[in-house]
């Protein structure tokens, strides 16, 4: 197969991951700044265990990742040389707002990130920004809760209105949120929540969520109102799930799972909370708080493209029993398909689960559809 001269073939990273110079260029503190590695990191990531500082016990990789913070224009030359025409990137909302409440914008950080796409283009690269890729400025955890808050929506139409028209003769493709269904299983790392004991966390998940959607849909808004040329995307941890057995009641139970990851992209893609999560709600005792000009909003401002993350596929049972079994591999809990071959650190490997996943997602949405992540054993 040939593809054509304008697919975008490319890589990926997130500020989180790779920038390092954690504090510097009068850069903030940010959630991924005081997650841990080591056998805390998941229960942080999973607000079971408060972290609002670093401290002495734990070592953080994102202090200093890779140094792409100095070593940006030796790492894009290597994309370069591999003939990549796209490079997905994230901004650090720390970088640009230090505290995320602030008045003005960082300088020092809005010049690095010019830097950074003016050395994309000189190769021909195309970058995708993602807005935030599992990034809350730690203030805002402190002082409001994070995406608890819908103060929340503000500071983010704020980053949002500052990077569209910085960089709006200089990136095309941006995303809204890095992996938005994450919510549900990473709460601190990817939206800054931790949860006080015998508080209904589930409520505080989709009530944050909901506030996301809304800052997605203003920030398409925003996005097109500054430069009509600009496409906007949202992003799922994608992947299918495949019931155990051919018994109607694991089929069931592998469309609901499916589901609680697709309702994301149902209101980012087609406008609205559709029926099945409504009801879900109504039997979790869920009340969303939803504003005045929210629904208008969501419906009238839908993304122009959907973009999702592939590392393999998920299996579920119907049975407690069987379902007993299941492993975490990627965080997701899934049972272990016997069809597929295991990689060295547990996670199964699912090529045509790709393709099973593009066709769902094209299937239910008829929109153009990007792959921003996936691992070397897809």
């Amino acid at each position: 197969m040939t593809l054509r001269e304008e697919f975008l073939w490319g890589g990926a990273t997130a500020a989180n991951q790779c920038e390092g110079g954690y504090l510097e260029g009068n850069k903030g503190l940010s959630t991924v700044d005081v997650i841990p590695a080591g056998k805390d990191r998941v229960a942080v990531m999973r607000g079971k265990i408060k972290m609002m500082e670093c401290d002495e016990e734990h070592y953080y990789p994102s202090h200093e990742a890779i140094d792409f913070y100095h070593h940006y224009k030796e790492d894009i030359a290597l994309l370069a040389e591999m003939g990549f025409k796209c490079f997905r990137l994230s901004i650090a909302w720390t970088r640009i707002f230090p505290n995320g409440d602030d008045v003005i914008a960082n300088e020092e950080g809005l010049k690095f990130y010019d830097d950074v796409f003016d050395e994309c283009l000189k190769y021909g690269i195309e970058p995708l920004v993602t807005i935030t890729h599992f990034d809350v400025p730690m203030h805002l955890v402190k002082t409001i809760g994070s995406w608890r808050s819908r103060k929340m929506v503000k500071h983010y139409e704020r980053l949002c209105e500052t990077i569209f028209t910085r960089y709006k003769d200089k990136v095309k493709y941006w995303l809204t949120f890095n992996e938005i269904n994450m919510i549900l299983h990473l709460p601190f790392g990817s939206s800054g929540l931790v949860f006080e004991e015998g508080e209904n966390e589930d409520a505080v998940k989709y009530q944050s969520a909901h506030h996301q959607l809304v800052a997605s849909a203003k920030a398409i808004e925003i996005a097109h109102g500054i430069n009509p040329e600009f496409k906007i995307g949202c992003m799922l941890a994608g992947a299918n799930t495949y019931p155990y057995t051919c018994a109607p009641e694991d089929v069931w139970k592998a469309m609901n799972r499916d589901r609680e990851h697709y309702f994301f992209i149902d209101v980012q893609a087609r406008g609205e909370y559709p029926n099945y999560t409504k009801k879900m709600f109504e039997k979790m005792n869920i009340n969303l708080k939803i504003e005045d000009g929210d629904e208008e909003l969501l419906k009238n401002n839908t993304v122009d493209f959907v973009s999702f993350s592939y590392y393999g596929s998920r299996l579920t049972s119907a049975d407690p029993n069987i379902n007993a079994k299941q492993t975490a591999a990627n965080l997701f809990p899934t049972l272990r398909n016997p069809y597929l071959k295991t990689s060295e650190w547990g996670w199964q490997i699912d090529s045509l689960g790709l393709r099973i996943t593009l066709n769902s997602l094209y299937d239910r949405y008829q929109k153009p559809l990007f792959i921003v992540g996936s691992c070397r054993y897809c």
